[in-house]
Parts: C-alpha cells; structure tokens; sequence
C-alpha cells in the first residue's frame, strides 16, 4: 500500500445503494467516521469531510465532483462501477457485527424447482445488491453460470422479497450475511432452502476516487489502522 497525501480539505463519499436509512439520518454518523478515519491516518481532524447518498445515481454523481477524492461503498457497487469511476482499492471496511468479509447466500423455495443455476431458468433474483449485476453474476454467484433470461432486480425489501420465494413465485433472493443470519427468525424459514453460497467477499471498500491529487502525508505506520477502523 502506497503512502497517502490529503488535502487541505478533501471529501469522502458514502453511498449504500438498497440500506436503509437517508442522508440526514446517517451525516451525524459518517462526519464521525471521517474525524475517526483522518485522525487514524494521521491527518488533521478537519481536513477530511464526509457526504452520505443511499441511491446508486445520487452516489456516483456526488464521487463525479472533483472534491470527491475517497468512496466508502459496498463491494458490489464497487465491482460494479470501479472501472467507470476509477476507483483504486485502498483498504477494506470492518463492519461491526459483519468484519471485514461476508458470503453471500442464494435461497430459494424449499421443494422448489430451483436446483442449480441452469434450473433457473425464466426466474428473477431479488438483492438489495440487486443493482450490481456484476457483482451478482461474477462475484456473489461466481460459481454458477446463469441462464441468458435470468433478471436481476435491486430491491430495499428484502423481507418482502423472501415472502414471493417462500409462495412458489419464480424468484430466488440473494442475501448478504446479515440478512442470511436472520433467516431462522422467519415464520417462513421452514419454506425457504439455502441453494449456494460465495467465497468470502469484501463487505465494503475505502477507495481513492479517479487518482484524484491528494496533499499532506500520510505515515506508514497509520495504514494498518485506517485499513481496520471499524464501522457502526
């Protein structure tokens, strides 16, 4: 990991497409996050500023401005848009709760026709990842080579998602590892079955944005930290 430099004031951009929660309830909680991250980098307190954006449009405009020199985002959407954005990995996220990699669960119907990717064929696959088809196909499901008329739908529902599994409709949901936990807790869960899961994946990525110029250093030794700074 190359050394760092930050400007005298620069911004970071959190956006979490499909979560729940909008950009005035989660500021108190990123501009903390940005004070912890600039003093665990060894930065001044102020220089590092953060913004909040809960839709994949409104977040990949905001990561567009040019003060917009770090993207906190979930791996999908960085899998999804890194190329686009530019996006340079620079450490992973510890979740609180989750840590810093999570899997993936593929559920579907318990006695249901689904099983394997090439019986899923005229089905839809509901995620709050929904939105990152790349992710989806390529990471989550690496595993599986889809059908070409599988749709892939982002939706912020997942609950209502596993209910149309649950009925018999031609979906499946794909879940991440905190909604995969909480399964067992559905009066429903006996109708659900688990039918793949991915490798250990990423949860988040702190990444610099289109090598956008960043000034005053950074110490080596700070990295480790700022690569672990644990998330609420």
């Amino acid at each position: 990991m190359s050394t760092l430099t930050l400007a005298a004031m620069t911004t970071l951009v959190f956006c979490a497409p499909g979560y729940p929660g909008g950009s005035g309830d989660a500021q108190p909680f990123v501009d903390q996050f940005a004070k912890a991250a600039a003093l665990s980098a060894g930065w001044k307190s102020d220089s590092l500023g953060a913004i909040y954006d809960p839709s994949e449009q409104g977040g990949m405009a905001k990561l567009g401005d040019k003060d917009s020199v770090l993207a906190f985002v979930p791996y999908a959407f960085y899998v999804q848009h890194a190329a686009a954005l530019q996006l340079a990995p620079l450490a992973q996220a510890d979740v609180v709760g989750v840590g810093t990699q999570e899997r993936w669960t593929l559920v579907g119907k318990a006695g249901g026709a689904v099983t394997s990717a090439s019986s899923m064929t005229g089905y839809t696959i509901l995620s709050v990842a929904g939105y990152a088809p790349e992710f989806v196909k390529h990471s989550a499901l690496a595993a599986w080579v889809l059908p070409a008329d599988v749709k892939i739908e982002s939706t912020g529902q997942i609950l209502s998602g596993l209910r149309r599994v649950a009925s018999g409709e031609p979906v499946v949901a794909l879940l991440d590892q905190t909604q995969a936990a909480g399964l067992s807790t559905l009066p429903f869960a006996a109708q659900i079955k688990t039918l793949t899961q991915s490798a250990a994946l990423p949860v988040a990525v702190i990444a610099v944005v289109d090598a956008r110029p960043i000034l005053v250093a950074v110490h080596p030794a700070h990295q480790h930290a700022m690569a672990t700074l644990k998330i609420p």
